[in-house]
């Protein structure tokens, strides 16, 4: 599976695949951080930084992941009573 790299922003001006997203566009994406991290995004605990390029990325990708996912088959209802002999 690969990762996607979030976008930063260096002193320069320059931008720069960074090494994961920060917790705060995770947390404004509508995720937390176990399921970033089941999708398969990189959480940064070091950056403090929050771009809304990072956060409508990480929407998109969490949509259409989940929109790809296998629905959870429903197991049959089993009485708990025990037959008679």
């Amino acid at each position: 599976m690969h990762h996607i790299k979030p976008v930063i922003t260096k002193q320069n001006g320059k931008h720069a695949a960074g090494r994961g997203f920060s917790p705060d566009e995770v947390k404004e994406a509508g995720l937390n951080a176990a399921d970033a991290k089941k999708i398969g995004f990189r959480i940064d605990r070091k950056r403090k930084t929050s771009h809304e390029e990072n956060i409508n990325t990480l929407k998109a990708h969490a949509e259409k992941t989940k929109a790809e996912a296998k629905p959870k088959a429903e197991k049959p209802v089993e009485s708990k009573k025990k037959p008679k002999n």
